[in-house]
């Protein structure tokens, strides 16, 4: 199992700013030995999940049978996409569905209507859950201690002047979000992106993913966004949550 977690720790060290690395940099991210980093590399080769050319290693295409296989088993997410285009389209703006992981977001879904973030986003992109409306609208859901432990395990750092960083105004503004039904986050992730979502849950109750809208913050007031864009997440959100078992 220990071998396990460190392929899956290496297959992670890759990233957009990391696609190729020498095995001395495969090491040093994953925080292994190199004689450690050389064997699974090696075996990841085998396997067919990473190409060595020269001292570089990458990853290969078939790391993607791994989270194809997760999407192909939430049946919901194809069901959901006719509603995001649609969504997106009646507004005018990018709509996303993300799932919550730990302290991270992962998306699996996207509709872009404009590029609004530096950084492009696509299904497997990775986001900080607390500073995103996407995070809010599901971290509500999560028990008190068990929030108040993701928390603290941070280094709260600001991404802009907007950004929370004290951990309580944090919590206490989630808890506030899960009260309201919906979060709202105004350039506090990157300057000019403000969004809002609402989470998406099953029968029980409990979030399974989020739902939002974002656009850029000159366009569009927050109440612009919580008057027009708030009911039609919603109605969304209640027909996606009828395709979730």
């Amino acid at each position: 199992m220990m071998t396990l977690a460190k392929g899956l720790t290496v297959m992670r060290a890759f990233s957009g700013e990391r696609a190729t690395m020498t095995l001395s940099e495969t090491a040093a991210v994953a925080d292994l030995t190199r004689a450690t980093a050389r064997r699974i590399l090696r075996t990841l080769a085998a396997l067919g999940y990473v190409a060595q050319d020269g001292r570089q290693f990458s990853l290969t295409p078939r790391v993607l049978e791994l989270g194809f296989g997760y999407l192909s088993s939430q049946s919901w997410i194809d069901q959901a996409l006719p509603l995001l285009k649609e969504l997106s389209a009646s507004v005018r703006e990018s709509c996303s569905a993300a799932i919550l992981q730990d302290t991270d977001i992962v998306y699996v879904a996207r509709i872009p209507a404009s590029r609004i973030m530096s950084a492009a986003l696509t299904v497997g992109s990775r986001l900080p859950a607390f500073h995103t409306s996407l995070g809010r609208a599901q971290l509500g859901f999560v028990e008190d201690g068990a929030l108040w432990q993701r928390i603290m395990s941070l280094r709260l750092e600001p991404y802009t002047t907007q950004t929370i960083t004290e951990p309580r105004a944090l919590f206490e503004r989630i808890k506030a979000d899960r009260a309201q039904g919906f979060s709202i986050v105004d350039e506090e992730l990157e300057r000019g992106l403000r969004s809002i979502a609402v989470p998406i849950v099953d029968r029980r109750g409990a979030a399974v993913a989020g739902l939002n809208l974002s656009t850029n913050s000159t366009r569009l007031t927050r109440n612009h966004m919580r008057e027009q864009f708030l009911p039609r997440l919603r109605a969304a959100s209640g027909e996606i949550s009828s395709f979730i078992a």
